[in-house]
């Protein structure tokens, strides 16, 4: 190989990172935008005359620039331990809000690395929080909301934005783009309205639509239970053919927990309930739905994961909580524990939007004990029940906000996860005219 052809090799290979110090927060943040977001490799130096020597591309992360490298300078939440009540101050990049203002012999206006960090980390759901009825950190509560930017995956797009000032610095450093991708994932809470529920429950639904005069209701549970009628909620042949008509991915999140007030699915010891899972894990993806009281319960965490690998016969690594009800850092411990190695329910249920503000897979970021785990995370940007039960709009409405999102994704070359129930495709009661929403979204996922 001539030298010109290898010195181009190398300017595609690698970026060499100086810094006083390697902590582990460096490491991670660097290696997450650089490697998996930009697909871009790096190693890091703190030996001056290394960095120096490096004929390639150099970034300089500290408090001083050593020549005239690109260089952000460091704040100092890379190089603390714990958690801090930290003054944040906002600015704009161009159009683009980001804090940790830097000054004038920086490449760019902020610690990108930082505030990065604190996004991704969730930083924030550490500090003291008003939490809602579930016990869930709010939407309200982060600085994505407050500051306006909960809609827009901020952290890719300072990463894209970092990447042009890096090309402009080296004309010839070339990479190579992420594919963007889609993946629809399904809640099952409710496999069936009114099937294969127990004889009490049964007969308790038909006393209350007696008592409350829910004529049509009544008549429901008679059709469904005499046969005469499907059970409404049982969507599942729908999603498969939808699934194999947009060869899309699929992930069907399963719930198997015992009864409770927030826990109403039908037994995981039924035969049926038994028979679709497995039939579900012969066309596509299984995960586990752990139940309400799992949030800070490992022993009834790992009885239902046990509970539903018995029936699919294969390991589970893949969770989401239901009611989205997480605590960190201690249900993502309960996780790694149990061996689940991919979790989806980094988003919130009142707002659509980017909960982590990226829309990159990322490792979870263990604060307490300073280190990054096994336990990759896909944060998810919008939840069928978010656009019906808590924004409130219409299926038309919907979609507007679904093309929305999805366009801030593909524009960084993002994962776009939505969050369907298999009860949001049935048009049976508060579901009524929702039924065509599903496809429509899938349509402009693949787009």
């Amino acid at each position: 190989m001539r030298f010109a052809e290898k010195k181009t090799a190398n300017l595609q290979l690698m970026i060499l990172i100086y810094t006083h110090k390697i902590t582990p927060r460096v490491r991670y943040i660097f290696k997450h935008i650089f490697t998996r977001t930009l697909l871009v490799a790096i190693d890091f130096t703190t030996k001056v005359e290394e960095f120096v020597a490096h004929n390639g591309p150099k970034l300089t992360y500290t408090k001083n620039p050593l020549g005239n490298e690109f260089f952000v300078k460091s704040n100092a939440l890379l190089f603390e331990q714990g958690v801090n009540d930290l003054e944040i101050n906002m600015h704009k990049w161009d159009n683009v809000p980001c804090f940790f203002k830097l000054g004038a012999k920086s490449s760019i206006p902020f610690d990108v690395f930082a505030a990065s960090f604190y996004l991704i980390s969730r930083y924030e759901e550490y500090l003291p929080h008003v939490k809602d009825v579930h016990s869930r950190y709010t939407a309200e509560e982060s600085l994505a909301y407050k500051h306006g930017f909960l809609e827009k995956p901020v952290v890719d797009i300072w990463a894209y934005k970092l990447l042009a000032k890096l090309q402009e610095k080296y004309p010839d450093f070339k990479v190579q783009k992420r594919a963007y991708e889609f993946i629809s994932t399904i809640d099952i809470d409710n496999a069936y309205a009114y099937k294969y529920k127990s004889l009490i429950r049964t007969a308790g639904g038909f006393l209350i639509d007696v008592f409350k005069f829910r004529l049509l209701s009544f008549w429901n549970r008679f059709a469904v239970i005499t046969r005469i009628k499907k059970d409404p909620l049982y969507t599942f042949d729908k999603i498969l053919s939808f699934k194999n008509k947009y060869k899309t991915k699929h992930i069907f999140f399963c719930s198997v927990g015992d009864y409770t007030t927030f826990d109403t699915n039908v037994p995981a010891s039924k035969r049926k309930y038994k028979l679709l899972i497995k039939n579900l894990a012969d066309y596509t993806n299984i995960g586990l739905h752990p139940s309400y009281f799992t949030m800070q319960n490992a022993t009834l965490l790992k009885k239902e994961k046990n509970r539903l690998e018995n029936i699919t016969n294969f390991p589970i690594h893949k969770s989401r909580q239901h009611y989205l009800r997480f605590s960190l850092p201690e249900t993502y411990q309960q996780l790694i524990d149990l061996e689940i190695t991919e979790d989806y329910s980094m988003g919130y249920a009142s707002n659509v939007g980017f909960r982590a503000s990226t829309c990159t897979p990322f490792y979870f970021y263990d604060l307490d004990f300073e280190i990054q785990t096994p336990l990759k995370v896909f944060p998810f940007a919008l939840m069928d029940t978010t656009l019906n039960d808590y924004l409130k709009i219409t299926p038309k409405q919907s979609l507007g906000k679904i093309r929305d999102l999805k366009n801030e994704v593909k524009a960084v070359n993002g994962v776009f996860i939505t969050l369907f129930h298999n009860e949001s495709l049935s048009d049976h009661l508060r579901w009524k005219g929702w039924s065509r929403l599903y496809e429509s979204m899938l349509k402009i996922g693949i787009s």
